[in-house]
C-alpha cells in the first residue's frame, strides 16, 4: 500500500471505499473549487452517510417512479440484441449498418450471470480490441460495457450502457437518457449533464485503446443520446459534439494530482470515520466529525444540491459563517473577491475602507443601500 492510499484510508477509517462513477467524476466539473469534495470522493468516503449522520437530509433524488421508468426505457431500447438499436444509430451517424455484432458484457458466463467488474472488463477489452483490429469484424454493439479510468493514480470501472463500433474505424459512446426530446428540443440542462457523464467513458475507452498500442482518437468527440420521444416510449437518437465536456474533464481530473498537498493542509489525525458499533450504526460524536469536516475547505453553490449529498451541510456552514456563497451564485458573481456578509455590510456602511479592488463594488453597494433606504422611508 502507497502512503497516498495509506492516509486516505485513515481518512475514511472502518468504512469500505466508495468508487467512482460517471456521476461523481462529473461532478468535478460542476464545481471544481471545492477542496472537500476533491479529497472526500478521492478517499472514497460516503457522503450520503455522513450527511445522515451530521442530521441533514439527502439533496432531491430521482423518485422511483422515474428510476423505473428509465429502466424500463433502457431495456425497450437494448432488447432483443439491440435491434432497435441499430436503425436509431444508421440515422444518427449517417451509418450503412447491414450487419451488426452484438454482445451482452453484462454477463459474462450466462444470460442469468451478473459478473464482476473486473472479468466484465476483461471482456469488454477483448471485444474493444478485437473490433479495433479487425476491420473486416461486424460493426459491433456492446451492451452495459465495463471501462477503466486511472483517477488520481487508480483505476475506477466505468459502465456506459453501450459502446458502438463503426465501419470506418471509429468508436462511439452512446448513452440512454430517459428525459424527452420534445418536438425535436431535449433539455439543454440535462444534455449537458449527459455529455460530461458521457465524456468520462469517452477517456476510458481511449485510455483502453492507447494502453494497447492504438490510437486514442478512434474513439469520437462525438456522443449519441437516445431519449424518449416526445412522452412516448418511442426513442429517438441524437449526436452532439462532446469536445467541450471531455477537454474540461480531462483538465479536471489533471486537477487531481494536487491532492498530496490538499492532504498536507489537514491536520494530524483528521479523519471522517463515523466509528460504526456492533449494530453498524456510528458512534461518532456530530461535533467532532463537523470539526473535521471544516478542516477540509468547501466552496458551496446552490447548484451543489443536484450532485452533492453534503450540499445541505455545507449550506448550513456557509449561512452559519455569513459567507456569500449562501446567498446564491448571482450575487457571488455581484461580491466578486469579498468572502463574507460581514465584509460586503462594513464595506457598505463605511466601517471598512475599500481597497484599490473593491471600488466599484463598493460604489455599488452603497448606492443600492441609498436606494433600499429611500423605499423604507417613502422617498423614492
Amino acid at each position: 500500500m502507497s502512503s497516498l492510499d495509506a492516509r486516505l484510508g485513515a481518512l475514511r477509517g472502518t468504512a469500505p471505499p466508495v468508487p467512482h462513477n460517471a456521476r461523481t467524476l462529473a461532478a468535478l466539473t460542476a464545481n471544481p473549487s471545492c477542496e472537500r469534495r476533491v479529497v472526500i470522493d478521492a478517499a472514497g468516503i460516503d457522503k450520503d452517510a455522513l450527511a445522515a449522520h451530521l442530521g441533514h437530509g439527502r439533496p432531491l433524488q430521482k423518485s422511483p417512479l422515474a428510476l423505473d421508468y428509465g429502466l424500463v426505457f433502457e431495456r425497450k431500447v437494448t432488447s432483443r440484441g439491440g435491434t432497435p438499436l441499430v436503425p436509431l444509430l444508421r440515422e444518427a451517424l449517417g451509418l450503412t449498418l447491414s450487419e451488426v455484432a452484438y454482445a451482452d458484457v453484462n454477463s459474462v458466463g450466462s444470460d442469468h450471470d451478473t459478473s464482476p467488474l473486473r472479468i466484465r472488463h476483461a471482456r469488454t477489452r477483448h471485444l474493444v480490441l478485437s473490433a479495433a483490429r479487425r476491420k473486416s469484424e461486424p460493426r459491433t454493439l456492446l451492451d452495459h460495457p465495463v471501462l477503466r479510468l486511472t483517477v488520481a493514480g487508480h483505476s475506477v470501472y466505468l459502465e456506459p450502457d453501450v459502446v458502438a463500433f463503426q465501419h470506418n474505424g471509429n468508436f462511439h459512446i452512446v448513452e440512454i437518457k430517459s428525459f424527452p426530446v420534445i418536438h425535436g428540443q431535449p433539455d439543454p440542462a440535462k444534455v449537458a449533464a449527459a455529455l460530461t457523464q458521457a465524456a468520462a467513458y469517452v477517456l476510458a475507452l481511449r485510455e483502453l485503446l492507447q494502453d494497447d498500442g492504438l490510437p486514442p482518437q478512434r474513439v469520437s468527440d462525438t456522443v449519441v443520446l437516445v431519449n424518449p420521444r416526445n412522452f412516448s416510449h418511442h426513442p429517438t437518437a441524437t449526436p452532439h459534439n462532446a469536445r467541450t465536456q471531455i477537454r474540461n474533464l480531462s483538465r479536471h481530473l489533471g486537477r487531481l494530482h494536487r491532492l498530496p498537498e490538499l492532504l498536507d493542509r489537514l491536520p494530524p489525525h483528521t479523519t471522517f470515520d463515523l466509528a460504526p458499533g456492533p449494530d453498524k450504526k456510528p458512534t461518532r460524536p456530530r461535533g467532532d466529525l463537523a470539526a473535521d469536516l471544516a478542516t477540509t475547505r468547501p466552496h458551496y453553490t446552490p447548484g451543489c444540491r443536484h450532485h452533492c449529498d453534503l450540499a445541505f451541510h455545507c449550506r448550513t456552514e456557509a449561512r452559519n459563517q455569513g459567507r456569500i456563497e449562501a446567498l446564491g451564485t448571482a450575487v457571488g458573481e455581484d461580491l466578486a473577491g469579498i468572502d463574507t456578509i460581514a465584509t460586503a455590510l462594513a464595506l457598505t456602511d463605511g466601517h471598512l475602507h475599500p481597497s484599490r479592488d473593491h471600488k466599484d463594488i463598493t460604489q455599488a453597494l452603497r448606492h443600492a443601500d441609498r436606494i433600499h433606504a429611500d423605499l423604507r422611508t417613502g422617498r423614492a
